[in-house]
């Protein structure tokens, strides 16, 4: 049943959802944060950032600011206890849909140079990050050994169980795939509690609340729910591979200081979208 409210409700696990875990759990060190009893709602997490993330409004490449923002939440969240994987986008560095459909570049050719500007992001990021003291990996779905590792399952999940973020690139490595698609991928592969979808936005709405301020948010939605009304939370294929591997996805407003680390905690941000 959809629930529609401007005060979200905070969102719970079913039993369908409940956390996996995979081979020998971590032997990291708990945090200040953990001893004081910041304890994680969810174990394992899909963090998805569009590339809008690493530039201001209308911006194009990576902004240091914008950079150093999102990288000291996401350095805050990981204190949580938490394993972190992170899918970014490229919309920042190239726009491949806008060329294909422009008739300037084949659609496919277009894709994968979207897919190279995710790179570019991912490697900021993880410069960044190692900055703060976040020790993280970039792995990648196309080969280039030269900057990032190849995307192997079994290493990615040793490298979160060694509390290492792991930032991936390169979408599913398909021309014709969105980086939600690949997120959403990811997350099932992943065995990941949720996919948390970042946005400049305060979850999902009834209609554009910046065109209609009768707008309402929902606080809880069925994949079913989203996909009939076409509500754009991901693209359709994403949903749909969610809906079916019952990973649950929750969009929430990472501009906000501490939403990220908040959302990995539980509290009732954003909106929460499952079975």
């Amino acid at each position: 049943m959809t629930t529609t409210s401007r005060t979200p409700a905070a969102p719970t696990q079913s039993a369908s959802s409940t956390p996996a875990t995979h081979g020998t759990p971590s032997k990291t060190a708990p945090t200040a944060e953990q001893a004081a009893g910041a304890r994680p709602k969810f174990k394992r997490v899909l963090l998805k950032l569009s590339g809008e993330s690493f530039s201001g409004p209308g911006g194009f490449g990576v902004e240091p600011d914008q950079l150093e923002s999102i990288a000291k939440e996401i350095f805050e969240a990981s204190k949580v206890g938490a394993q972190l994987a992170i899918v970014v986008g490229g919309g920042n560095i190239i726009r491949g849909a806008e060329l294909a459909s422009e008739g300037h570049i084949h659609q496919a050719t277009a894709d994968y140079m979207g897919m190279l500007g995710t790179v570019i992001n991912g490697l900021a990021l993880k410069e960044k990050l190692h900055t703060l003291g976040l020790d993280c990996r970039v792995m990648t779905a196309i080969d280039i050994r030269s900057v990032a590792e190849p995307f192997i399952r079994g290493r990615a999940l040793r490298h979160m169980e060694k509390g290492r973020a792991v930032i991936l690139v390169a979408g599913t490595g398909n021309p014709f795939c969105t980086t939600d698609t690949g997120a959403a991928l990811r997350a099932i592969e992943l065995e990941c509690d949720v996919l948390m979808k970042a946005t400049k936005v305060d979850g999902i709405y009834t209609a554009d609340p910046r065109k209609d301020p009768t707008a309402t948010r929902y606080e809880r939605l069925t994949f079913s729910e989203a996909i009939a009304k076409n509500l754009r939370v991901m693209d359709m294929t994403a949903l749909a591979m969610c809906q079916e591997n019952d990973v649950p996805v929750l969009v929430f407003d990472f501009t906000k200081a501490g939403n990220i680390r908040r959302v990995i905690q539980g509290e009732s941000i954003g909106t929460f979208v499952e079975r």
